[in-house]
């Protein structure tokens, strides 16, 4: 519709010419990244393999690359991008470092406490762990794209640019990751794995 239609007509136009002549945005600091990102950076590093005891340590490291890194970074609008990328590199790091840690084993595992259950809970609980089996069964570029498009529901340019990959191959990553994930849900069905 035009700006005529409301009535506004020629100041209409003038403030939206005006608009497009603004000044560029003021660089980000910190705080305000981790304010406006911090639970994508969580969920990135969650969906990326970092063990949730792990997953606040890996974010902390995240942000401190965010703010040793943050006087290098010029592309506003490429933020969540920029931050996938620092994720990847920290999530590699954590998992290496896990690699080398030695975990002391036992005969027993510790005793669960489970507070009371309701069904509804446990379906939930059932539908997580299903989801993750699914997402761990794709393989990492596909996983990587899908968990993007899908779960953080980045545009798909943004989704290139963050895998590093031109815009062809990440719809393509994404159409197979997409296939295997519903021959998997079938698959579960079948074997009445799926609440």
């Amino acid at each position: 519709m035009s700006s005529r239609s409301y009535g506004l007509g020629h100041a209409a136009q003038s403030l939206a010419a005006f608009g497009a002549h603004k000044e560029p945005m003021a660089a980000p600091d910190v705080d305000s990244i981790w304010r406006a990102h911090g639970s994508f950076v969580w969920r990135v590093l969650h969906h990326l393999g970092v063990k949730p005891a792990d997953v606040e340590d890996a974010t902390q490291e995240v942000f401190v690359v965010v703010h040793r890194r943050l006087h290098e970074y010029r592309e506003e609008d490429k933020l969540r991008a920029w931050l996938y990328a620092i994720c990847v590199r920290v999530a590699r790091d954590h998992r290496r470092r896990l690699f080398r840690r030695r975990e002391r084993v036992t005969d027993v595992p510790p005793e669960r406490v489970v507070g009371p259950v309701q069904a509804t809970a446990v379906e939930n609980q059932e539908a997580l762990q299903l989801a993750e089996k699914l997402l761990a069964a794709l393989p990492d570029k596909q996983r990587e794209v899908f968990l993007l498009y899908e779960v953080e529901q980045m545009s798909m340019s943004e989704v290139a640019l963050a895998v590093d990959c031109p815009l062809p191959t990440a719809y393509a990553r994404l159409r197979k990751a997409r296939e295997r994930v519903l021959e998997h849900v079938q698959r579960a069905e079948r074997r009445g794995e799926v609440p």
